[in-house]
């Protein structure tokens, strides 16, 4: 069974830190773009970013602007998601996926599949 589990979500304070983590069980990540979603109440869900299966980065959403970088570790089938310098407006549950195509590389979520069960970031004083 093709399967993604986040983990690492949290509550923090404006201006710190958390790393999600993204572990595929079913299929191995090895040349599959991973993307990273996320979705505040009453709102539609969002990219993140993405990092490529095939060695082109990652790409992110404008609203990161440089406070989040997404890795992965493919002998441990996993995605990460380091988000520093957090803000209220990050509060959402933050979900992860794989390309539904090999060849995209594409922050719309449509694009994607295998959608983890998610994970609650909350950021508040």
């Amino acid at each position: 069974q093709v399967q993604f589990v986040e983990s690492g979500g949290g509550s923090v304070q404006p201006g710190g830190s958390l790393r999600l983590s993204c572990a595929a069980s079913g299929f191995t990540l090895d040349g599959i773009t991973v993307g990273w979603f996320r979705q505040a109440p009453g709102k539609e869900r969002e990219g993140v970013g993405c990092i490529s299966g095939r060695g082109a980065g990652a790409k992110y959403a404008e609203f990161v602007r440089d406070r989040f970088r997404i890795t992965r570790d493919n002998a441990k089938n996993t995605v990460y998601l380091q988000m520093n310098t957090l803000e209220p407006d990050d509060t959402a549950i933050y979900y992860c996926a794989k390309v539904s195509r090999l060849w995209d590389w594409t922050l719309n979520p449509t694009a994607y599949d295998s959608w983890g069960q998610g994970v609650q970031v909350t950021v508040s004083s």
